[in-house]
């Protein structure tokens, strides 16, 4: 290990619960305690997520949509098409009222145009005015901290008040392009927590002796938020004082001990008094339940052929899934990662986004797409709008 970096993980007086510390006098002359995260927490579940009341209709009404873009190239189309898409649903969005914009990173994957995420964010931010723009997420793993401080440090400067970092652990593709990513000369999951708070450290006002220093970035203090889809993100961010973003679009099976976990284990910080949790969901929206429903096979082929280690474009909807030669339990898989998902017309959407909002008592929720055409992806999400504001004046907001 080099001997800048003096990082380890090790048993905590806490049974079950394992520390990290980070001793890096040269780049920050302090010695700083990152967490404590339960080491079990890193598991998956087989069941979905248990869902019960939490919000107050109040709350129900009253909270912000964002938006979640892979920037999906539709088979036929190429990235080019699907990035001038982005940067066209982006200013839709901002029309419409959604807070945030977020980019993800993934690589190698022939249906995925935000690889360079950075790059993409900048773009978005520069064809829009208001609305916030960031990663949902940047891969940390894959990356150098300090890479990523001047990355955001220098869109800040240029955007400044509408930049998000997101933050993942997974390498956001497979094991052989991970190592083409060079993630081995980087870092790592276990190294996550340390790299966090070096970047946090990156985006603080020097400190004295601090030979490295991100520049642009230092004294931003660009917003980091924490995504995931366990029990750890959740539990790191409520260490860290951070907002949290739960992948539940996706992966929703620890959806609710995620929740309970990072309120319960919150500590306020300089960057947030309380906890904030926003959740993923996944919104097809359309003039009837049957044209949403035939929206969302696009994504549902999209994911059996992730199942199948055959990834490719966005596939066209279908009227049917049973003329794919799927297996059973090829399509329980499919169905129970996309379960956490609103299909249908707008009262279908209503009744659901305020079912999932009641039983998460969500911040915010960001809204995930993955829609064919584009002229019906964009209808989704005005459909969704729509939505947000009946649920606002149904309770006087």
């Amino acid at each position: 290990m080099p001997r800048h970096v003096d990082a380890l993980f090790r048993p905590c007086r806490l049974q079950g619960y394992l520390c990290g510390l980070r001793r890096d006098p040269e780049r920050f002359g302090t010695i700083d305690a990152v967490c404590c995260i339960h080491a079990s927490s890193t598991g998956r579940a087989a069941r979905g997520p248990e869902l019960r009341p939490h919000a107050t209709r109040s709350a129900v009404a009253m909270i912000p949509f964002s938006v979640l873009d892979l920037a999906p190239i539709p088979a036929g189309a190429d990235a080019a098409q699907a990035l001038r898409h982005s940067v066209d649903l982006a200013r839709h969005a901002e029309r419409l009222g959604y807070r945030r914009y977020w980019l993800a990173e993934h690589h190698n994957m022939p249906g995925i145009a935000s690889a360079a995420t950075a790059v993409v964010i900048g773009h978005v931010a520069g064809a829009t005015q208001t609305i916030r723009v960031g990663s949902g997420g940047v891969m940390l793993p894959n990356h150098a901290p300090l890479v990523i401080a001047e990355q955001f440090g220098t869109l800040a400067s240029l955007y400044p008040g509408r930049i998000d970092l997101g933050l993942g652990r997974a390498p956001g593709t497979d094991q052989i392009t991970a190592r083409a990513l060079r993630r081995d000369l980087i870092g790592s999951a276990d190294s996550f927590p340390d790299d966090v708070v070096e970047l946090q450290r990156y985006f603080a006002a020097p400190a004295a002796g601090q030979r490295v220093r991100a520049v642009p970035g230092a004294g931003l203090n660009v917003p980091i938020w924490l995504l995931g889809s366990s029990l750890f993100s959740a539990q790191l961010a409520a260490m860290l004082g951070l907002p949290f973003a739960f992948a539940s679009h996706f992966a929703p099976d620890y959806l609710m001990r995620a929740l309970d976990a990072y309120r319960a284990q919150f500590r306020p910080s300089a960057a947030l008094a309380k906890p904030y949790a926003m959740v993923g969901v996944n919104v097809f929206a359309a003039d009837t339940d049957d044209d949403a429903r035939r929206l969302f096979t696009s994504l549902q082929q999209q994911f059996l052929n992730l199942r199948r280690g055959t990834p490719g474009q966005l596939p066209p909807p279908v009227e049917s899934l049973d003329a794919l030669g799927a297996t059973e339990q090829e399509l329980a898989s499919v169905a129970h990662a996309l379960s956490f998902a609103a299909v249908g017309s707008r009262d279908t959407v209503r009744e659901r986004l305020r079912r999932m909002i009641a039983q998460t008592g969500a911040d915010e929720l960001i809204v995930a797409a993955q829609i064919f055409d584009h002229g019906a992806r964009v209808r989704s999400y005005e459909i969704a709008a729509q939505v947000r504001d009946e649920l606002r004046d149904e309770a006087g907001g």
